[in-house]
């Protein structure tokens, strides 16, 4: 699903001016840092304003530091949502930054094969053809996601952030976008559902005739385990995907999926709720049903941001296309 990101400013191109004093400042870290917020950072929000500067320091502590109150913005208190205006004075305190976890470095093959995957390079805006098992950023035990191997390609870029996500194993067209200007008139578009969002799904099963829109509340659920799911659940937020058949096959049906809402594995979620599963979900869809696409070949989730369109701030239309991954067309083949 298309979910806009925070946004995080990559490098000294859109540093704010800062001074420091380095008394009783910590080994491996700094002292008490003030910064000013310039223009161009207008908005973002405090606590993403602080892991760009505070490289090696886990989120949970950033929110910690803001929650004590340690973090003042104009000599106050605020919250991990608070949006900075131009001209406020963050006072941030003497922290710890990490020494023993070098930066993750991007190999040759992810450049190339990222190189290879640029859809669309214009106007402040990249397209790029992700592909699947590549996390668009990192943390969570992730060293290195898409955003950052991007930022080492292009290091000659004053700006460099996601416009929204997709989920890890799904491929396709993501936006990412390389003007802060560029970035929120995207993310507004996509707010106010005016960007064209198009995905393949191969459902397992017959997905019924009938059924063209679903509309049904989605609730994030963390079991015990940690791991996080997506429950259809009255007292969710309001959820809909329009879903259109390209293809029937022998026990699977192959989808297109418009989100209009943009909820956490919102498709996957609405194609378990109608019955049809998405083939190769390791989350939602029964092991049997998977096991039978397995011996197929089929080694991933069959979902495919296969088109995005959206427009500039100077009202240019982009609309691109990415082709299906060879190994889902592949099993396309086998099907028919």
């Amino acid at each position: 699903m298309m979910r806009p990101m925070r946004s995080t400013p990559p490098n000294k191109a859109a540093q704010a001016k800062e001074s420091r004093s380095d008394a009783n400042s910590p080994k491996g870290g700094v002292g008490v840092q003030f910064i000013t917020v310039p223009e161009e950072l207008a908005g973002q929000r405090v606590d993403n304003f602080l892991q760009a500067r505070l490289k090696g320091v886990p989120r949970s502590r950033i929110y910690r530091i803001l929650r004590k109150g340690e973090v003042r913005v104009n000599k106050g208190r605020v919250k991990a949502e608070y949006r900075l205006k131009a001209g406020d004075l963050v006072r941030v305190p003497p922290i710890r930054v990490s020494e023993e976890t070098p930066p993750a470095v991007a190999g040759d093959q992810l450049r190339r094969t990222l190189e290879a995957a640029i859809l669309y390079d214009k106007g402040g805006l990249l397209v790029v053809n992700k592909p699947a098992g590549l996390a668009v950023h990192g943390g969570s035990g992730v060293r290195l996601g898409l955003i950052e191997a991007l930022r080492q390609m292009y290091p000659e870029s004053p700006f460099m952030e996601l416009v929204h996500r997709l989920d890890r194993d799904t491929s396709g067209a993501i936006l990412v976008a390389r003007k802060r200007s560029v970035l929120l008139h995207v993310q507004s578009e996509l707010r106010a559902g005016k960007m064209d969002k198009s995905y393949l799904a191969l459902g397992v099963g017959k997905w019924p005739r009938a059924q063209k829109l679903v509309e049904a509340p989605l609730r994030k659920n963390t079991l015990k385990s940690g791991e996080r799911m997506v429950v259809v659940d009255g007292e969710g937020k309001p959820s809909t995907t329009r879903f259109q058949v390209e293809e029937r096959f022998n026990g699977a049906t192959l989808l297109r999926a418009e989100p209009v809402t943009g909820r956490t594995h919102q498709i996957r979620v609405h194609a378990q709720f109608v019955g049809c599963p998405l083939a190769g979900d390791a989350k939602y869809t029964p092991d049997e049903a998977n096991a039978h696409f397995r011996q197929l070949g089929l080694k991933r989730l069959f979902l495919h941001s296969a088109r995005v369109g959206c427009s500039l701030p100077d009202g240019t239309r982009v609309s691109v296309e990415a082709p299906l991954p060879a190994e889902l067309a592949g099993l396309l083949g086998k099907l028919r």
